[in-house]
């Protein structure tokens, strides 16, 4: 019943603002268009003074946090979306409706156990900026010594929305739904694997509103760029964390969505762009653990060195991980694509089981060739790493390439990426920026140095076992020369088995044909139609029944 109220509410949001207007009705089949055009909304007028994009973002707005989050990543892809669009959806990431201010001290009082007078030196309750999953505040610690001065007692108190937990779970039974008539009835549906999209979406989002989860992906991401140029994360205050609350220092940059500020400043945009692929490479291929929310809400620029930019990364409640199997094909496939290796891009697809192992290769090359080929023939700065997805996508549909579920969110955080650089730097190259990163990983993964440094690493494990090596030597020997006769054992169990199934069946089968015959002669002793029949003819079925159950 939950899933259907949230369903009309989204038809009826749906409706108010006349989303039809975004559907390429003309593209569709005749029944569709049809459909259309009955449907109940354009009794609905479309409100001539409110344009579109508006209209867009209102409803993003109105159906709750899962949506406005779309509508964020949508506002990063300026390559697929017209200018008047984007910046409309760019309101999104901080410019989401406040909810009360008191609501937001009662909540911090109740998780904190006192007054925000008393755990804060100032608290200011104008909220400093709202998103779709919590709301944050400005406040200044309290000093052991009053006389202490300076920035570093300055803080961002971000508390979660209230009764916000609701809102995900119904959107996420709609999704759920969907998911599953997706799967069901739709031609690819099992290949896109939707449900397992959804539910992994459900441990992101979730994860998002545990903010002491958030807290601990904040000083992670900060240790692994401790002292770094590229990427600063704000220092968080423990003692004030709880799972609805966290608190944080606060930091002082552009927005990196201010295209205007940062030229004023002199910023190196190029630099700018460039560093922003590199951090994203260095977390999933060094760190194995990445930002997965970089929307433009979410970045800022530093204001110490516009020749060398420096950015300030906040909010990290989704973060995302790769094993290093997925490490090694993921960065492979991409060194492949860098250098055009269509058969080798075939050959690990195949072999990392995301296309069947039936999938012949060389029709699997062929086919990525016929796809890449056309956009390489651009220069690097136009090819758009978006575009080239959704064309391999199209393409892979014919060898049933399924989606990975662990790579959805780094494809969607790649994705972002590109769209920002390409938003600061429009004549970013992410190939010519990213390969000479991915060479040098490849060298320090695979090369004679990583080579040593593994067996450094696993040579304690191997002094510690070295002792019982010569008996799991004798043992393994024993179990070999044993292999044949064990083997000889299994199948005459497995023939036996077999036969024991097969008597089953057909005992089974017997008794179902006794007792048809049975049924037949009782009928034959009691039907007025062969009452006129030789009564022979009845007792000679009851007595096949009885022989036929019997054996």
């Amino acid at each position: 019943m939950a899933q259907l109220r949230r369903l009309l509410t989204i038809l009826y949001v749906f409706s108010k603002y006349r989303l039809d207007e975004f559907i390429p009705i003309e593209l569709l089949p005749w029944y569709w268009r049809l459909a259309f055009y009955l449907a109940p909304w354009r009794l609905n007028p479309v409100p001539k003074r409110v344009p579109k994009a508006v209209r867009l973002r209102l409803a993003l707005v109105a159906l709750g946090p899962i949506f406005i989050k779309f509508g964020q990543l949508l506002s990063t892809r300026r390559d697929i979306l017209p200018d008047d669009l984007a910046d409309e959806l760019t309101k999104l990431q901080d410019k989401v409706p406040p909810f009360g201010s008191q609501q937001a001290i009662t909540l911090i009082e109740k998780g904190l156990g006192q007054s925000v007078d008393d755990a804060f030196e100032r608290f200011d309750e104008a909220p400093l900026a709202s998103a779709s999953i919590a709301q944050v505040h400005t406040a200044r610690l309290k000093s052991a010594d009053p006389e202490t001065e300076g920035d570093h007692l300055e803080v961002v108190v971000k508390v979660i929305r209230p009764n916000i937990e609701k809102t995900i779970r119904k959107d996420l039974m709609v999704m759920e739904l969907a998911a599953h008539l997706m799967e069901r009835y739709a031609p690819d549906g099992k290949r896109l694997h939707p449900v397992e999209v959804v539910e992994e979406y459900r441990h992101t989002i979730f994860g998002e509103l545990d903010l002491m989860a958030e807290a601990a992906n904040s000083t992670q991401l900060k240790r692994n760029f401790q002292d770094s140029p590229m990427l600063y994360v704000p220092e968080i205050h423990w003692d004030f964390c709880r799972k609805n609350i966290i608190v944080m220092e606060r930091i002082y940059g552009t927005p990196i969505g201010d295209l205007a500020a940062l030229h004023a400043r002199g910023t190196n945009m190029k630099v700018l762009a460039e560093r922003g692929v590199e951090i994203f490479f260095s977390q999933v291929f060094q760190h194995s653990f990445f930002h997965a929310d970089m929307h433009p809400g979410n970045i800022f620029v530093a204001h110490n060195d516009p020749e060398s930019p420096q950015y300030i990364a906040i909010d990290c409640g989704i973060v995302g991980t790769l094993s290093e199997t997925d490490q090694n094909y993921l960065a492979r496939n991409l060194l492949a694509f860098f250098n055009q290796d269509y058969h080798e891009v075939a050959r690990l697809h195949v072999e990392s089981g995301w296309v069947g192992s039936n999938t012949k290769i060389n029709e699997f090359e062929a086919a990525i060739r016929s796809v890449c080929e056309p956009i390489f023939e651009k220069p690097l700065h136009e090819i758009s790493f978006g575009q080239l997805l959704l064309r391999l996508f199209q393409t892979a549909r014919r060898f049933n390439m399924e989606v990975q579920p662990q790579l959805v969110l780094l494809q969607k955080t790649l994705l972002n990426i590109e769209g920002l650089g390409r938003q600061l730097y429009p004549q970013l190259d992410l190939w010519a920026t990213a390969k000479p990163y991915m060479e040098s990983w490849m060298k320090q993964r695979m090369g004679p140095k990583a080579l040593w440094q593994e067996i450094k690493r696993q040579a304690p494990a191997w002094v510690q076992h070295a002792p019982q090596m010569p008996e799991l030597v004798r043992d393994t020997l024993y179990q070999l020369q044993r292999y044949p006769q064990e083997q000889a054992k299994l199948e005459q169990q497995v023939s036996a088995l077999r036969a024991d199934v097969q008597r089953q069946a057909q005992g089974k089968k017997a008794r179902t044909l006794g007792t048809l015959i049975a049924a037949a002669g009782l009928i034959g002793l009691h039907s007025p139609f062969l009452w006129g029949q030789p009564i022979s003819l009845s007792l000679l079925g009851l007595g096949l029944a009885w022989i036929v159950l019997r054996g």
